[in-house]
């Protein structure tokens, strides 16, 4: 019986070997996971299993950026995926060593745009990418495809040539352990991107709500030292999609005291705010915040805001222009702003806005107040977000929404020529075949916002939402809806960056946007070298107000052709 029991594990021990050779001899990281460059503009969805065949080598400027995009997936869990790129070196011998890693990570749209282009991208799963998570390595669960983002910064003093590097991916799948190396090329002409000049501002909040939510949940001090953190991360991300305006409000940051009737303003930590913006490089326009708002529906008429200190804080309430508590207080405040922006040198580049989108409902109390302002300041600048034409000699820089702009472009183009500047907003509108920054729109009509902006000559581009983050996880949910009119704001409306207890993260709509402000440079360039061929080859991209060519291949091209021109 012993010899019986002895003879028979033995056999079982021989046979769990065998088992555990043949499992480790059939292990075949092919069979096991799917790997593959991809183009950029392709938006990988949780549940793609198939990737077009892409080998296409960017081709840039020096002083632009170069991307590429990667998709992994396995039937099992991967575990600890990590990635490294290689220093880039051309024939020269010349390098690139600014180089990013990140995994684009998947938010939830679930509302669908109420008027979705036709080349609008659908997930089952409801889940779109857009984060560009920047961390060591992360684990990826079964058959859940993820995209790797990989951005190469090349500086302006970078030699021209073709330039070679490595990606290469480790990590585990079922206790194995694999590594896979690739290489890519880019392309970098002998051409050096000048500084933007398309005004750019994206809205940026920094109410104690906001900061919190980018604090990790954690309460952050207006103006303590953590607060100054965090603006400083705020801005070193614009100044990287080359942002150059922020809206900063004097109502906000302005320390009010009032005495029978007579005001002081100590402007210390509106004077640091500007200061560090300034220091950042991101600050060449200063917005001034509206200093109105409607006081009821969306037809309703304007009334200013006039600081009061209630219960030790400062709180601002809504009182008719026409009033004398409006008149007396701005009749101190705007003199006295004026002055603290022209001995900080700050005035010509100082514009103010009045009050959000006027209609023609409410534009006779729109104007009673920018007339009181000019009426103290003459030379003050006015910007809005416009819906009405009635603002001429109000306005000196109109931002029509985009439907609006095209509606009314030979009316924008005569104010352009009698010295008024322009520019267009999108926000929840303009949807359809409009380019926008939605999750759900194709990530190519991103870039396209600024091909509009040289299409039709509007000098800048304003967003509401930079970082409107709600209250919940702003990596789940990305849309809201007005429980009163039924309004969607579409996921990608209210923030295009993410939070992570203090850092900020971007996303591959932010980086869309930096590049197409990059191409709008480009082609103003080669304008002043060829005005013709420049016009020419953006109207192959922008055929008009709606109609785009987004094929890849197709805008990789015109963009090839634009620096060819460049480099003669």
């Amino acid at each position: 019986m012993i010899l019986r029991y002895s003879f028979i594990m033995k056999h079982f021990y021989v046979f769990i070997a065998l088992c555990l050779f043949a499992s480790c001899a059939s292990f075949n990281i092919d069979d096991e996971l799917s790997f593959a460059q991809v183009d950029p503009f392709m938006k990988i969805l949780p549940e793609s299993s198939f990737f077009s065949p892409y080998n296409s080598p960017p081709v840039v400027a020096a002083g632009e950026h170069a991307t590429f995009q990667f998709a992994i997936r396995s039937g099992k869990q991967i575990e600890g995926l990590s990635t490294s790129v290689s220093s880039w070196e051309n024939a020269d011998g010349a390098k690139l060593t600014d180089t990013k890693i990140g995994y684009v990570g998947y938010v939830r749209v679930g509302r669908q745009t109420p008027d979705r282009a036709k080349d609008a991208s659908t997930s089952l799963s409801l889940f779109y990418p857009d984060p560009i998570i920047e961390k060591a390595s992360c684990d990826i669960k079964r058959d859940v495809s993820q995209s790797i983002w990989i951005t190469v910064a090349v500086p302006h003093d970078a030699k021209p040539g073709d330039y070679i590097g490595q990606v290469k991916l480790s990590g585990t799948i079922a206790g194995h352990s694999f590594e896979i190396q690739e290489e890519m090329k880019l392309k970098v002409y002998p051409v050096v991107l000048e500084t933007p000049s398309l005004w750019v501002t994206n809205w940026v909040f920094t109410s104690p709500e906001k900061m919190k939510i980018f604090n990790g949940g954690v309460d952050v001090e207006p103006y303590s030292d953590k607060y100054w953190e965090l603006i400083g991360e705020l801005a070193q991300k614009m100044k990287d999609c080359y942002q150059n305006v922020v809206m900063i409000s004097p109502l906000e940051h302005v320390v009010f005291n009032e005495n029978k009737g007579i005001y002081s303003f100590d402007y210390t930590q509106f004077d640091k705010m500007v200061r560090l913006l300034k220091d950042a490089g991101v600050l060449k326009m200063i917005e001034g915040g509206h200093i109105a708002t409607r006081e009821g529906d969306w037809g309703s008429q304007f009334a200013t805001f006039v600081p009061e200190m209630i219960d030790g804080k400062k709180e601002l309430k809504l009182h008719k222009m026409s009033s004398d508590t409006a008149k007396s207080f701005y009749s101190q405040f705007i003199p006295n702003l004026v002055q603290h922006l022209k001995e900080n040198k700050w005035f010509d580049s100082y514009s103010q806005h009045i009050a959000d989108e006027p209609i023609s409902s409410n534009i006779t109390t729109y104007i009673e107040i920018a007339n009181f302002v000019k009426s103290l300041a003459p030379d003050i600048k006015i910007i809005e977000a416009c819906h009405s034409h009635d603002l001429e000699n109000t306005l000196d820089i109109w931002v029509p929404q985009l439907n609006f702009y095209k509606d009314g472009y030979d009316f924008y183009t005569e104010r352009q020529k009698k010295g008024d500047q322009v520019w267009f907003y999108t926000c929840l509108a303009p949807q359809g075949d409009y380019a926008n920054r939605f999750i759900e729109q194709a990530l190519i009509k991103t870039r396209l916002i600024h091909w509009i902006n040289y299409r039709y000559g509007a000098t800048g581009y304003l967003h509401w939402g930079f970082n409107y983050w709600p209250t919940g996880d702003p990596y789940y949910e990305t849309t809201s809806s007005n429980i009163e009119s039924g309004n969607v704001l579409p996921g990608g409306d209210s923030w295009i960056v993410y939070p992570d207890n203090g850092k900020l993260y971007g996303s591959v709509r932010l980086d869309a946007m930096r590049d197409g402000i990059a191409d709008y440079t480009l082609l103003q360039m080669l304008e002043r070298k060829n005005p013709e061929l420049a016009k020419e080859l953006c109207r192959q991209v922008v055929f008009h107000w709606t109609l785009y060519d987004t094929e890849g291949d197709h805008f990789r091209l015109i963009r090839s052709q634009i620096l060819e021109a460049l480099s003669e």
